[in-house]
This record gives structure tokens, C-alpha cells and sequence, in this order.
């Protein structure tokens, strides 16, 4: 609490302990569970007063390593979810932006063609893990004009060129959920970042949309009832 921030070394920690991504098939390492035991980690945490550390497993292990799996190539699967199940890889969503929270028709990122690649260009904001994500699902418009039609996710690689971190925002509490500001100015990424159909960004969010929430629910759920528990004693 007191460094604004979860060590690295607690991600990997519970990676070991097998509690990261445990609702991932086993062939990358997890324990093929159902989704409940990922929202019962984010219930522990939370109801332990862990909130911070709650909201960044929850973005990795509940929401950035389902849509590799959901949507993701076999080779996608392949590249990120092994070392997301270990915490080598930690996980980041990035879509909202300075202009558009929840509206996903107000994202200005875009990602144009250049050949076999695309050059991403724009900004995020308030992104649980922005500082320590090794990875990024990006979302950004890719057909002018169109809006949510117009919108697909890319797997952002963080140590790509072109991409960078502001600085740590500081919130009311949950101070080791890191949160940042992202830029990305002509990041170029292969054709086979792109996450999902092309112009399908929008469906993969609505699609995924309702576990996230439960996941959200889960968490201010158990707080709550932490918090009440430490009132009483």
C-alpha cells in the first residue's frame, strides 16, 4: 500500500500456487477449472482487504486471459496464456480513453494498415496494471466512420517500440491497483496481433462484458462483507 504497487514477485508467487488463470485448459499449464474458482480468488482477496491486488488479477485472470482464449488464435493461446498462467506475462485492457469512458464510440486510437502490418496510434487512460502490463489488449478504430463497427482489439506487446507509460495515478485508495495512462504513437504491429475478426472489437467486449461484471460484483461484494467484519471485531 504504502509503494503503490503489487511487487512483481507476488505475481509469480501466485502464479506457482497455481492461482492465476485457473479457469485456463490445462494444456497451458492451468488447472481447467471452472469460471467460479477465478471470481472465489477475487472474493478472498477482496474480502481480506486485498481490494488493490483483487482488481489487477481480476483484469488478468478474468478478463485479458479470456479473450485470448475465446477469441484468440491457436498461436495467440500459445504465445501469452502459458506465461499469463506462471505471472511471467501480466495482463492489461486498455479502451477507455481522456474522451471516451464506457462510450466506446468516442475511442480516437486507431490503427491504420501498412502492408502486412498496422501502425497503432493514440492514447488510454486509467488502465489497472498500465504500469507493469507486459501485455496490452488494445482496442482501437480500424474503420473510420463506423463507430463500435469500427473497432478491433490488438495484442499490444509493451516492449514494442512506440509504446509508453505515463505516470502512476493516484486514486482515493486501492493504491496498489497501479493505474496508468498509455501511449502509443506509430507502434507497428504484425497482422497477427490483431485479437478476433477485424471490426469485431465492440462484440468481443458486449460478449465478454457479462463475466467481467460478475467479476466486478464479486469483488464489491466481498469487500463489503470485509469490511463489516473488521467493524464488528
Amino acid at each position: 500500500e504504502a509503494q503503490h504497487t503489487v511487487p512483481r514477485q507476488l505475481w509469480r508467487t501466485l502464479g506457482q500456487a497455481g492461482l492465476l488463470c485457473p479457469d485456463m485448459p490445462q494444456e497451458f499449464g492451468a488447472a481447467g477449472t471452472t469460471p467460479q474458482v477465478t471470481f472465489a480468488v477475487i472474493e478472498e482477496l477482496s474480502r481480506m482487504g486485498f481490494g488493490g491486488i483483487a482488481s489487477g488479477y481480476g483484469i488478468h485472470s478474468n478478463i485479458v486471459a479470456p479473450y485470448i482464449e475465446h477469441f484468440g488464435t491457436e498461436e495467440q493461446k500459445a504465445q501469452w496464456l502459458p506465461n499469463m498462467v506462471t505471472g511471467e506475462v501480466l495482463g492489461a485492457l486498455a479502451m477507455t480513453e481522456p474522451g471516451a469512458g464506457s462510450d466506446v464510440q468516442g475511442i480516437r486510437s486507431n490503427a491504420v494498415r501498412d502492408g502486412d502490418d498496422w501502425i497503432l496510434n493514440g492514447s488510454k487512460i486509467f488502465i489497472t496494471n498500465g504500469m507493469l502490463a507486459d501485455l496490452v489488449i488494445v482496442a482501437a478504430i480500424t474503420d473510420p466512420g463506423k463507430g463500435a463497427k469500427g473497432t478491433s482489439l490488438f495484442l499490444v506487446d509493451a516492449t514494442l517500440p512506440g509504446f509508453a507509460r505515463g505516470k502512476k495515478i493516484e486514486k482515493m485508495g486501492q493504491h496498489t491497483s497501479d493505474t496508468a495512462e498509455l501511449f502509443f504513437q506509430d507502434v507497428r504491429l504484425p497482422s497477427s496481433a490483431l485479437l478476433g475478426e477485424l471490426n469485431k472489437g465492440f462484440v468481443i467486449m458486449m460478449t465478454e462484458l457479462p463475466r467481467e461484471r460478475l467479476g466486478i460484483a464479486a469483488q464489491a461484494i466481498a469487500s463489503a462483507e470485509g469490511a463489516m467484519a473488521l467493524t464488528v471485531d
